[in-house]
């Protein structure tokens, strides 16, 4: 890595050359905006994209259009844009590079018009069931609700089965418990890491447990039954020994009662309707009832002459004409949204106590701007649902005190998290306008130490490391980044300081930095800068602030490439990544060569060239497509090289590529020379016993000679072909291919010796290091004691 004064000035090159790359994609691709083209803003979400596609599919599709000569070709792009905008790392690229940072394959492939019309997002138009993909999955069943979710495949029939019932089921149990759906179509990463093989799974998700899978049957009343047993909330039966220490205890915590009066006349709520409401008002509002045929005089202390239901808030008596609430309608949901209206609003923070109520104290902060919204009531649960974690919830009326949501850049009505160390550190949220995201969000923001940054407290001044993250809140990938950015800040806690910048207000400091595209990561360390590329994770982020500390890839000028990589100064066998700034794909290749120089610590030297800056070298050396990637082996030829023509740039595969190249350093074995070197010599041996039609053998054989490298020195490495050698390998007792032996030296006579060696239960060279040294390290006392004898 180049030392801090050349990092700037690369950096200051590389956002100018981006600038005018990116300016020139988008002004060429204008007419073909993709999501102009599917019909969408630039801030749609999966299931808006998803639904665009399937009715603009269920118009052009060639099978709809036989007679159209380029219906084929017009729907092959279409699906091109749903498969790159559907695709959060996908999206990533086409947002900062426009189509030249994707491959070129994506899209060629689609289903027929019957797919896109019966199988193609099976529960998209369904308002009470949750549709979840990747990006949102964990935030849900986090949230400390009971979740419900259907996991199931476009094309299973059984699936198809299920729906309707899945429909009436999520209309049942509205408020209750979450109902979701995952597409493992669209989502097949998120649902093979939760184990899900067949189709449909039901998967119940619960607070601080494991999730468990339904088997029970799958009608309607099964699973309502199933459902209600998840619901814990009690209902109480009220009578004359318990009724008023019972109303009188939830009074003193701010909780109302719900009390349903049952007598031969009138109506009053069934059973599973009291439930229901338990459960849908849990933490605000306990729900009870009272038998008027056997509690005549408490009916009457009450006024209640025959069957019916009241919402007590708490303080409000039978003394306080109004203060009750008496319900007429007997649906669970129509009660909830009257209760709900009529409980107290958050706690009103204003500019004169903002500061005092904040400091030292963890808060949950609506900020509204004087409109009554839906979600104004549904905020009313939040303090019920964060109340374990020590979280207050208030909100603040920008209308009235708009000096004090100026002076915090708040322009749009937002929730935010203010972290009880001063008004300044807090953490704004840019998820979903839900209850289960804000709660996820509330309880993620204050374990983690990521800050919103404004103006005042933006670190330009160079003397902390700092992680800024430049982003837009209309920017799927950002929304993605932001929860591995805390993550990221508990792993690095100490370390490196987390903030985050939104463009679309703090355009100026934007701009002053050259944002061109978003989310753009930029690490500042002191006097260095430096841009971060790669996955969306907190571990990926951790790998690149370790590579800036320890950096690995050499980044090579004409004169240090014609020393070290030509000259052959160094001995080295290296590998290098000749790239330009603006090329997609060298882009996304950037995380996984550094992964791969990390691999090949101390085996191959690795190193990157930029084309951009360094045009005359790539000329000379005739690299005219990026990323261009050789592999430059010590022969002191200048022009000898391997060029990697793989499909895959992964690290993986780039490092298996690297390990076959590498100069022999076992060697074969006979049965004349495993009787006499193995066998009989003074050498310890790790033998690889090995068909040449074995595929995992092949594979396996680049880090056999890695190991061999490894060890050399301490233990000699051997191979054996049991097709060419079949004898050695029986009398071995080999049975499978690859097979790893040891055959330590223990003493002089071969007779002394086992012919099956130790068995060796790894493919890994580094880690057949590890255990091959510490059985070295369990002999030396005994080989000591030999040789003194």
């Amino acid at each position: 890595m180049a030392d801090g004064g050349h990092c700037v000035a690369q950096l200051r090159v590389l956002l100018l050359g981006m600038l005018l790359v990116v300016a020139a994609v988008w002004a060429a691709a204008d007419s073909q905006d993709y999501y102009a083209l599917l019909g969408v803003s630039r801030d749609a979400t999966t299931r808006e994209i998803r639904k665009a596609f399937k009715k603009l599919a269920l118009k052009i599709h060639p099978d709809k259009n036989p007679n159209d000569p380029s219906a084929h070709d017009e729907f092959v792009k279409m699906n091109r844009v749903y498969e790159v905008l559907k695709d959060e790392d996908l999206r990533k690229k086409y947002d900062k590079y426009g189509e030249k940072g994707l491959d070129e394959s994506e899209g060629q492939r689609y289903e027929s018009w019957n797919y896109y019309r019966y199988d193609f997002g099976i529960y998209d138009d369904d308002e009470d069931i949750i549709t979840l993909d990747r990006g949102d999955f964990d935030a849900a069943v986090n949230s400390g609700e009971i979740w419900f979710i259907n996991f199931y495949y476009p094309r299973c029939s059984h699936c198809h089965e299920l729906a309707p019932t899945w429909r009436e089921f999520s209309k049942e149990m509205a408020g209750v418990i979450r109902i979701g759906a995952v597409n493992c179509g669209d989502n097949n990463r998120l649902c093979r890491s939760k184990g899900i093989n067949s189709y449909p799974s039901l998967y119940i998700y619960t607070a601080g447990q494991k999730s468990e899978k339904y088997f029970g049957d799958r009608s309607m009343n099964s699973l309502l039954v199933f459902s209600m047993q998840l619901v814990k909330t009690t209902v109480t039966e009220l009578w004359q020994g318990n009724v008023f220490t019972e109303i009188e205890r939830a009074f003193s915590s701010g909780i109302g009662w719900i009390i349903t009066f049952c007598s031969d006349s009138g109506d009053c709520l069934k059973s599973s309707t009291r439930q229901k409401l338990a459960g849908m008002l849990d933490g605000l509002v306990k729900v009870g009832w009272i038998d008027c045929g056997t509690q005549a005089n408490l009916c009457d202390s009450f006024q209640v002459t025959g069957g019916s239901t009241a919402f007590f808030p708490p303080g409000s008596s039978m003394q306080k004409q109004g203060s009750e609430l008496w319900l007429q309608t007997l649906d669970s949901k129509e009660i909830y949204g009257q209760v709900m209206e009529h409980l107290p609003d958050l706690e009103l923070l204003t500019a004169d106590n903002f500061k005092n109520k904040l400091t030292g104290h963890r808060w949950l902060v609506s900020f509204t701007f004087g409109q009554k919204t839906l979600a104004s009531n549904e905020y009313k649960k939040l303090q019920a649902l964060l109340r374990e974690d020590h979280i207050q919830v208030g909100r603040v009326d920008c209308l009235a005190d708009a000096d004090l949501c100026q002076s915090l850049y708040v322009h749009t009505a937002c929730v935010a998290v203010f972290k009880g160390l001063g008004i300044q550190h807090f953490e704004i949220h840019h998820g979903k306008d839900v209850l289960y995201s804000i709660v996820g969000f509330a309880r993620d923001s204050v374990k983690g130490h990521v800050t919103t940054l404004l103006p005042d407290n933006f670190p330009s001044d160079g003397k902390e490391p700092w992680l800024v993250d430049f982003f837009a809140p209309w920017c799927p990938p950002c929304r993605a980044l932001l929860p591995e950015l805390r993550k990221a800040s508990i792993l690095l806690a100490g370390q490196m300081k987390f903030g985050t910048l939104d463009c679309t207000i703090h355009q100026e400091l934007c701009s002053t930095y050259n944002i061109q595209a978003y989310p753009t990561t930029v690490i500042f360390n002191r006097s260095s800068i430096y841009e971060y590329e790669g996955h969306h994770s907190a571990d990926a982020i951790l790998e690149f602030i370790q590579d800036l500390v320890s950096p690995l890839v050499v980044v090579l000028d004409p004169f240090s490439f014609r020393d070290r990589v030509k000259g052959g100064s160094g001995g080295e066998l290296w590998m290098v990544d000749f790239y330009a700034p603006w090329c997609g794909p060298c882009q996304a290749l950037k995380p996984e060569w550094r992964r791969m120089a990390r691999l090949l610590t101390d085996v191959v030297a690795v190193g990157s060239v930029d084309c951009q800056q360094h045009q005359s070298l790539c000329r000379s050396e005739g690299v005219r497509a990026y990323p261009e990637i050789r592999l430059y082996p010590n022969t002191h030829s200048p022009q000898h090289y391997m060029s990697y023509n793989g499909w895959n740039r992964d690290a993986q595969s780039l490092r298996m590529w690297a390990l076959s190249s590498l100069p022999r350093q076992s060697v074969d074995l006979t049965p004349d020379t495993f009787r006499s070197l193995v066998m009989s010599g003074s050498d310890h041996w790790v033998v690889d016993f090995y068909a040449p039609w074995c595929q995992p053998c092949l594979q396996f054989g680049p880090e056999f000679e890695l190991l061999a490298k490894i060890m050399k020195g301490e233990v000699r490495a051997g191979k054996v072909d049991c097709q060419a050698h079949y004898q050695i390998c029986n009398s071995a007792g080999i049975t499978a291919y690859p097979t790893v032996r040891f055959y330590p030296y223990l003493t002089t006579k071969a007779s002394d010796r086992s012919s099956t060696g130790e068995p060796v239960n790894s493919r890994e060279a580094n880690t057949i290091a590890d255990l091959l040294r510490q059985r070295l390290k369990q002999m030396a006392p005994w080989l000591q004691n030999k040789d003194e004898l």
